[in-house]
């Protein structure tokens, strides 16, 4: 009897460890996560919130110089919706992270933390449902200033970069805190409030939850999949890509099928009362009037395809000129852009990240 049980934990051990290096195998690129606690967390409209976690990714160690500055810390935050472990891909890590890319992890120490609201970090879904702090961009930045500063004891950061809604707390950052970073890298974004047709999108996306019958003032007890497909639908040409999409479904039956297949896989892991949060908390943001703040030089990257944010609009055309030593990049439509989903595409522009890094070098 002894022997079985004995034989019976060995296979168990090896059973948990065949399931780690599977794990581990699955990685793009070697990473651990931890979870920030903030407690008494209070939001530019007063609420407060007694404990808010704030889950994040890393890769590498911080690295301080002679003067007891850290000057290896890269932070990347996500776009609306998305996670940081939704840039741990192959399309991005895999073309930033690794040895010899331009973000190589063991030369720098690289954070990508779940914005508030967002993947495992604290968020209406949790519980609190529509009676959660509704947030905006200010706080959400503000709460990664508290994690990176006094949780992980970072003191000053080499680079700051986002990808769309993450775009555009990287023009936050660098208003709020200009001295704590030595270069700003926005991609897929616009200094300017959101309004016009972005604004128009983003409140058909909530009102098409708000209006399902079943949302209930967000205490569903039965899915509202109506107003989630119709979300959805107009999240997707938000992010559509003219010329890709027309590549990728050149007939009515493949429209439909890739139409079909989308909406499948998007309304995976969906609240509709996040999304609500989510798409709402760019009300306020409008750092237009305040660039002349920024300290750091900019490399703001756009794509000529991004619907989010036309080019003809030629609002970075302008902006990037109140900031020094700053540059906007309008990447060319090309087989390989994806509209505004190029942001997520490094191998398109980072070449220009390197030429950046090396610029604002010290």
């Amino acid at each position: 009897m002894y022997i079985k049980k004995k034989y019976l934990q060995f296979f168990v051990i090896i059973v948990l460890l065949l399931n780690i290096n599977k794990l581990s195998a699955q990685k793009v690129v070697p990473y651990q996560e931890a979870d920030c606690i903030i407690n008494n967390f209070k939001f530019g409209d007063g609420r407060t919130l007694d404990s808010l976690k704030l889950h994040y990714y890393y890769l590498g160690t911080p690295h301080k110089n002679t003067k007891g500055q850290v000057d290896n810390f890269v932070l990347i935050t996500h776009g609306t919706g998305g996670s940081g472990l939704s840039l741990l891909t192959e399309n991005f890590a895999g073309h930033l992270f690794r040895a010899g890319q331009p973000l190589d992890a063991s030369k720098y120490f690289i954070v990508l933390p779940d914005g508030i609201g967002h993947g495992k970090s604290s968020k209406p879904s949790d519980g609190l449902r529509m009676n959660f702090p509704a947030y905006t961009y200010d706080d959400m930045v503000d709460a990664l200033y508290l994690m990176v500063t006094n949780h992980l004891k970072v003191n000053h950061a080499r680079l700051i970069t986002g990808t769309s809604m993450g775009g555009m707390q990287t023009w936050v950052w660098g208003e709020r805190y200009p001295d704590f970073m030595d270069a700003l890298m926005p991609l897929a974004s616009a200094p300017v409030e959101i309004a016009g047709r972005n604004r128009m999108m983003r409140k058909m996306i909530i009102d098409a939850i708000k209006e399902d019958p079943h949302w209930e003032n967000g205490n569903y007890k039965v899915e509202p999949a109506y107003g989630l497909k119709n979300a959805l639908n107009i999240l997707a040409l938000m992010g559509s890509a003219p010329l890709q999409w027309q590549k990728d479904a050149p007939t009515k039956e493949t429209a439909e099928i890739y139409l079909d297949k989308y909406l499948v896989n998007a309304a995976k892991g969906k609240d509709v009362n996040d999304m609500i949060y989510q798409f709402d908390a760019s009300r306020k943001y409008n750092p237009a009037a305040d660039l002349y703040k920024i300290k750091a030089p900019v490399l703001a990257i756009n794509s000529a395809d991004d619907q989010v944010n036309p080019p003809e609009l030629k609002i970075l055309d302008t902006a990037i000129l109140k900031i020094p030593n700053s540059k906007f990049i309008l990447l060319p439509i090309t087989s390989a852009t994806r509209g505004h989903g190029t942001h997520s595409l490094p191998i398109i522009w980072s070449s220009h990240l390197i030429d950046f890094l090396r610029m604002t070098e010290k």
